[in-house]
């Protein structure tokens, strides 16, 4: 079917689809109306696929020419879009990707983006800035930042979001611990002792989530300390405070490890956020990067072995 639908008769599709009506899509497309029934036709015939029913006051699309339209919708928005990235760059006229990130994100995964990004887009600067998510977000709504790296969870119905990572929460403490010789950790044993957490007001619906995952599992928080900082959680670590609930890939300071919890399928889940327009001509080309490779790591994925981290080959 590829090699008959030409941008051409692609259009001719969606403007069909559109107004359900040849006349008023011939118009749209600037094409004689004679011309562009017959080329539908024509496409029908070849392909042995009856994508419009004929009806005496136009059109009606047929379950299968739904499918047919939606595909040239997509296809053709998809080139448009290339065209403008294509462009852009050859003048080097893209503006430079202002991107966001929490404290709380790997620096490893912003390190895989950058090289990424800059494989895909050369010469294509990007301009970093971090804060808390709150922060990143009204960054977003303002339209100072294109695009954020930020924990889950965001609102979905204000934003777009993309989930790209997802690791194992492990439990941080002093690598003189008494419980380092453990190679797993029971949570209700150590649920007391988890006093360190990130500060609510950096992430709410964070937070709140914690406090389910806790109740789910039958225990109390116990939030004693609050730290705005993946950096500040470890050295109250190592100040004895308590101990905490970090993601797995972090990078750990000197005399700090991590164990993990034992019958608990706890993660850390990062994603990729914009707002719902997008006002940077790469905006999609790294949505459907993440949407693709997102999709490829879960259909990869297999359930019969332990639960490992899991990373987008963009930022694994």
């Amino acid at each position: 079917m590829s090699d008959s639908l030409t941008f051409r008769l692609l259009r001719y599709i969606k403007a069909s689809a559109e107004t359900l009506n040849f006349t008023r899509a011939a118009e749209q497309v600037f094409v004689a109306q004679s011309s562009l029934s017959h080329q539908i036709g024509k496409l029908e015939d070849n392909i042995e696929l009856v994508m419009f029913e004929r009806l005496q006051n136009g059109l009606k699309l047929t379950p299968a020419g739904r499918i047919v339209a939606t595909y040239a919708e997509h296809t053709l928005r998809d080139w448009e879009q290339t065209l403008t990235m294509a462009l852009a760059v050859q003048r080097n006229e893209v503006p430079p990707l202002r991107l966001g990130f929490s404290s709380f994100i790997n620096p490893k995964l912003l390190e895989r983006f950058r090289e990424k990004y800059e494989g895909m887009f050369p010469c294509c600067a990007i301009q970093l800035m971090s804060g808390d998510p709150l922060l990143c977000l009204q960054r977003l709504d303002a339209r100072t930042l294109d695009c954020a790296i930020l924990p889950l969870p965001v609102d979905a119905a204000l934003y777009s979001v993309q989930q790209i990572a997802q690791s194992p929460l492990v439990i941080c403490m002093r690598s003189d611990d008494a419980l380092a010789d453990r190679a797993q950790l029971d949570i209700h044993e150590v649920a007391a002792r988890i006093t360190i957490f990130r500060d609510p007001e950096l992430h709410p619906s964070a937070h709140s989530r914690l406090v389910e995952m806790f109740t789910e599992a039958g225990i109390p928080i116990h939030l004693a300390c609050a730290a705005r900082t993946s950096s500040e959680i470890q050295w109250m670590v190592k100040e004895r405070y308590g101990l905490a609930l970090i993601d797995q890939l972090t990078p750990l300071d000197p005399g700090l490890i991590t164990r993990p919890l034992a019958g608990i399928n706890w993660t850390a889940d990062t994603a990729f956020v914009h707002a719902s327009h997008m006002d940077h001509v790469a905006l999609p080309f790294i949505e459907r990067f993440f949407q693709q490779t997102w999709s490829d790591s879960r259909r990869s994925k297999r359930p019969t072995k332990p639960r490992q981290p899991e990373q987008l080959e963009l930022l694994g």
